[in-house]
């Protein structure tokens, strides 16, 4: 029964987290299709202007648009239900093979100890809440979990991280405002090496302006760490903000030009029509999604799963 519970509270938490998407995609896709009998080039025109108005992005609608015109060639299809049917099925096939939502477990990725993450992302797109919210998921799955406060160019960064250690019973190593972040970041991981800890969480500094310099720090941060632990990070997390749509994908843009990203979190989902912009990131960038936020609340992060994610999607019923 308890299992149940769960998988229930996560499915009913994400069916809420994308109810402003999935109302705006349903009323779209029914006007795509009204007074229509089968799916002929202007429906495909319509949907093709539903998808890129849904901050899919243009590459990817493209990509998708293509895919049906190939399964309707033959066989007209001829309602609403059988097009969002099609549309559902493509875009988790588009999401499987950009490996969005591998993961099913909090667990299953740590596949070093210590698991190393260093956490990226500009100011303002939920980095600090992230890193909080996974220190918590990865606690509550009994593992031993160490914070690095590296973005320490922002006393409100360090301040905001202990509150979220506190919150999620997980230590957070700092310095003083405007230590060298590569310093903080080399102590976290000598203290999580020292305490035999699971999981390292390095925050970093979300600066954009200057992209020499970001990429700089980043490395030098990677470079103190493999002092201590030769392959760190295991995981670079870009934290993006759903609910900015395009602007989302210039940044995604710029820090995976900086550094060697392989894994994305999208935040803010709840709060925003733009749920299409985690399709179009996956495709356009081909790093997968591992976790979305949902909501505002410490177990609103969750592990990105394609499946559940399209079909509450398309669930008018949710």
């Amino acid at each position: 029964m308890a299992l149940f519970g769960l998988f229930k509270s996560k499915k009913e938490s994400l069916d809420k987290g994308l109810e402003k998407t999935r109302e705006s995609v349903f009323s779209k896709i029914s006007r795509a299709v009204v007074g229509k009998s089968k799916v002929d080039d202007e429906v495909l025109d319509n949907l093709e202007e539903v998808l890129v108005t849904s901050d899919v992005g243009v590459d990817t609608t493209l990509k998708i648009i293509s895919r049906i015109e190939q399964r309707v060639s033959k066989d007209k299809y001829v309602n609403a239900d059988e097009l969002n049917d099609i549309l559902r099925d493509e875009i988790i096939a588009l999401l499987e093979e950009n490996k969005a939502g591998e993961v099913k477990n909090f667990e299953e990725s740590l596949n070093k100890k210590p698991y190393v993450m260093m956490v990226v992302g500009v100011n303002g797109v939920g980095k600090t809440t992230t890193i909080g919210k996974l220190a918590n998921q990865f606690n509550k799955a009994g593992k031993k979990v160490v914070i690095g406060a590296a973005d320490t160019f922002r006393a409100a960064a360090v301040d905001q991280l202990i509150v979220w250690g506190d919150r999620a019973g997980v230590p957070v190593i700092h310095q003083k405002m405007g230590s060298d972040p590569a310093s903080v970041a080399f102590d976290t991981v000598q203290s999580a090496k020292a305490q035999d800890a699971d999981v390292v969480i390095i925050d970093t500094a979300g600066r954009l302006h200057n992209k020499a310099g970001l990429m700089g720090e980043l490395t030098k941060i990677k470079r103190v760490m493999q002092k201590v632990i030769p392959d760190a990070p295991h995981e670079i997390l870009l934290v993006l903000d759903g609910s900015t749509g395009q602007n989302a994908f210039e940044q995604a843009k710029q820090f995976i030009a900086a550094t060697e990203v392989n894994a994305l979190a999208l935040t803010k989902l709840d709060g925003t029509a733009k749920g299409g912009v985690v399709i179009g990131i996956s495709d356009q960038f081909k790093i997968p999604v591992k976790y979305i936020g949902v909501g505002e609340q410490i177990d609103d992060l969750q592990l990105f799963d394609r499946r559940a994610f399209v079909e509450s999607l398309f669930n008018s019923k949710a």
